[in-house]
């Protein structure tokens, strides 16, 4: 890797996808959350600060992938001391296995578990942040007061999920999130979200409190009784503060990646990682068709061994974690890739297609001290439960269908007070000791393939954020299916791919659906930050000058 090479080829982009800054730097995918962010560190605040800002606003401006009853997890990395934030919900002790269906676990009241994400952001507020509640929450009240303009992709997904917004009895979600409560809103209109902004100055104003033992929590309570939802007001006080763990590392070529530990899928992009380590950076970044082949094949291997190895990170002993993370396993399983598709790996020729961009959101934010923030946040699939708490004005989520439901030993088998699986993989690149890259992305199975790919073109072919962002992406799911924007590979990689045993699904180009990454990064060969946010997604990188 050639490190002034990837600094200095970086190029700001006049859509503000790509942005160079000298005093920090925020990524997201709303320009509305980013520019609360920048806000937050032009007045003194530091990233953890911007970070929060950027979360509440997203949770505004985003609301069919994060909100205030969804989770949040992390890394906060300050000083030379870096933490993994294990922000999850919780199941509600109402929600026994023998009362819920493939339907409630999926919609409505009954799907939600317990939301964590204003715990999880008080939190990083009161241990880590430099400024005050109220002023962290500040941009979102005013961007829920004011309203945004609806995305295009906010559009379609209203389309997309009309049919369960409709079907619920209270219409809710409908209600906050379709013009009339009847229909989609078109692209450009605006959407004002009167009853958030208040449920969000009563936080700001009575404290974070007000969510689990409050105001806020009794209505939460009275809503759930109505519609026959599981949540409690006892669920909610007994709500924990987040976890604080430590991150997994593991070096990748020149650098070492800090990554989210189990109910996250950190474990996942670091063992990729690892197997790429044993193959040649020429071989990689040459972007040959064999070499897509071998980048398919450790992905696609490195998913099975989640899937195969599900950890509880509070049970023990902590066997299976270690063993995912063997550098002689990874070597191993390197090993054992060949010129064709593994037929020790199942190949499913009805496996589905990839859904589209399904849920959750990242942000990454850095500033001159050397602090970083790396936060991913959800309420699960696309507008979560599709129902929305009664004059409170935010959704709640449909965690429940991350639990298992099959398998009573299962880490993550539905059970009262247990907690969802997650996919998310917030990371953190080190260089010579100091946070280099602050990096996520949203997408499911897709998140690891995504992060691994963005590290190979930096690390392995000297790219600059923004082109490693902007590359073309491929996905292999555990059925041996491929997706790839074929349109912007050459002919013989597709091909290439078909004759070694995959089935090929093209996705349409700059498909978020492969993961919206969001990137900041500190430069060490020059000064100042630079950030990328994936068009994929749109949104914006900004920070103050």
């Amino acid at each position: 890797m050639n490190p002034r090479k990837v600094e200095s080829t970086f190029r700001p982009a006049a859509d503000g996808t790509a942005a160079e800054a000298a005093r920090g730097m925020v990524a997201s995918a709303s320009s509305h959350a980013t520019r609360a962010g920048v806000e937050i560190l032009e007045a003194g605040g530091n990233a953890f600060d911007a970070a929060c800002a950027v979360a509440f606003a997203l949770s505004v401006c985003e609301p069919h992938m994060s909100g205030l009853g969804g989770q949040t997890l992390g890394l906060l990395h300050r000083g030379d001391r870096c933490v993994a934030l294990d922000g999850s919900s919780r199941v509600p002790a109402r929600a026994l296995r023998e009362r819920i269906d493939s339907k409630t676990q999926r919609d409505g009241y009954r799907a939600a578990t317990v939301p964590s994400t204003p715990a999880a952001l008080a939190w990083i507020n009161r241990h880590y942040g430099r400024l005050s509640w109220p002023e962290v929450i500040a941009p979102a009240v005013r961007i829920a007061r004011e309203g945004y303009p609806i995305t295009p992709l906010e559009s379609e997904l209203q389309e997309r999920e009309l049919g369960p917004f409709l079907e619920s009895s209270s219409r809710s979600g409908a209600r906050y999130f379709l013009r009339g409560g009847e229909r989609p809103y078109a692209a450009g209109e605006v959407l004002q979200q009167p009853d958030l902004a208040d449920t969000l100055e009563q936080l700001a104003k009575e404290g974070v409190e007000s969510f689990y033992s409050g105001d806020i929590a009794q209505r939460i309570d009275a809503d759930m009784r109505e519609n026959d939802g599981f949540l409690r007001a006892d669920d909610l006080a007994l709500t924990p503060w987040p976890i604080e763990r430590a991150p997994l590392r593991r070096r990748y070529r020149s650098t070492t990646v800090l990554t989210m530990p189990p109910p996250g899928s950190g474990r996942t992009l670091l063992l990729a990682l690892m197997m790429l380590n044993h193959l040649d950076s020429s071989f990689l970044g040459g972007r040959s068709p064999e070499s897509r082949h071998f980048v398919a094949e450790t992905l696609r291997k490195a998913l099975r061994q989640r899937h195969e190895r599900p950890y509880d990170p509070d049970s023990y002993p902590q066997v299976e974690n270690k063993r995912m993370l063997s550098r002689t396993f990874a070597r191993e399983l390197a090993a054992s890739i060949t010129e064709q598709i593994d037929p020790g790996l199942p190949v499913d020729p009805n496996a589905p297609v990839l859904d589209g961009w399904d849920e959750t959101t990242h942000l990454s934010a850095m500033d001159s001290e050397g602090n970083a923030a790396s936060i991913t946040q959800s309420i699960e699939l696309a507008y979560g439960a599709k129902v929305a708490a009664n004059r409170l004005g935010f959704l709640y989520n449909n965690y429940l269908m991350a639990c298992d439901t099959k398998d009573p030993s299962h880490p993550y088998y539905l059970r009262p007070g247990g907690v969802p699986w997650s996919s998310a993989a917030p990371a953190i690149v080190v260089r010579r000791g100091r946070p280099w890259i602050a990096m996520g992305s949203p997408g499911s199975e897709r998140i690891s393939s995504a992060l691994a790919q963005f590290l190979m073109h930096v690390v392995d072919d000297s790219a600059s954020i923004q082109e490693a962002v902007d590359r073309p992406r491929v996905h292999c799911s555990l059925g041996g299916v491929v997706s790839l924007e074929a349109g912007r590979f050459p002919g013989e990689v597709v091909e290439h791919l078909a004759e070694r045993g995959y089935r090929i699904e093209s996705m349409p180009e700059y498909s978020s659906a492969l993961g919206a990454i969001q990137a900041v990064l500190r430069c060490q060969t020059r000064r100042g930050f630079q950030g990328v946010a994936d068009r994929r997604r749109g949104g914006a990188a900004a920070g103050p000058d």
